[in-house]
């Protein structure tokens, strides 16, 4: 017997709603399933039911590393498709770049002998000053990271030594002690001792 068309609308019976919902859910995460199968492609699905009960199904991977590179693919999609729109952004960002290489020439220049003061106008000699500080901020920012990791790293290596100090000193004690104990019992197996310069006995 020929099956049916159903019509797309919602279906007013709440029972046949979910059993239906159950249905078409679990056919449509196979057939994602198997088109990654078959087609090595990466999918994510998402699925909410009636009651807000989520079913996610993401292959090869997981359903945040899927979301993450959409979110990706659109930012890049978005930029791409903004800068094909409007081409002046894209010669801005030419222009600048030029502009902040030119700087950092002239400044180099400047810095290894070229004092000619002609070569670099206020605002690029500003500029540079600008870009130098931030440089600085950032080889101190790291340097003061390095050391503060070092530092951290001489406390740790001073707390395992004084650990090893303090275990190597109760070895000794322990030690000392056996020894002691040891000369105690050797005294007391012999209680008499002879005198070299008498006859008597102690």
């Amino acid at each position: 017997m020929a099956r049916g068309k159903v019509q797309m609308r919602r279906i007013e019976n709440p029972v046949h709603r979910q059993v239906t919902f159950c249905k078409r859910r679990m056919g449509l995460l196979k057939k994602a399933n198997e088109l990654s199968v078959l087609c090595d492609a990466d999918i994510g699905v998402m699925v909410f039911s009636p009651h807000g009960k989520i079913y996610e199904l993401a292959t090869n991977g997981n359903m945040q590393g899927l979301i993450e590179r959409y979110k990706g693919s659109n930012t890049e999609a978005q930029s791409e498709s903004s800068k094909q729109q409007n081409p002046q952004i894209i010669q801005q960002e030419v222009l600048l770049l030029r502009q902040e290489i030119d700087l950092f020439q002239k400044g180099l220049r400047y810095m290894y002998g070229a004092k000619d003061m002609d070569h670099m106008n206020l605002h690029e000699l500003q500029a540079l000053e600008s870009n130098l500080e931030i440089w600085v901020h950032n080889i101190r920012s790291t340097k003061m990271e390095i050391i503060s990791r070092e530092i951290e790293m001489l406390k740790n290596k001073e707390g395992i030594l004084k650990a090893t100090n303090d275990l190597l000193q109760e070895r000794v004690i322990e030690q000392s002690g056996i020894l002691d104990t040891g000369s105690n019992m050797m005294i007391s197996h012999f209680p008499f001792q002879r005198t070299m310069d008498s006859g008597h006995y102690f």
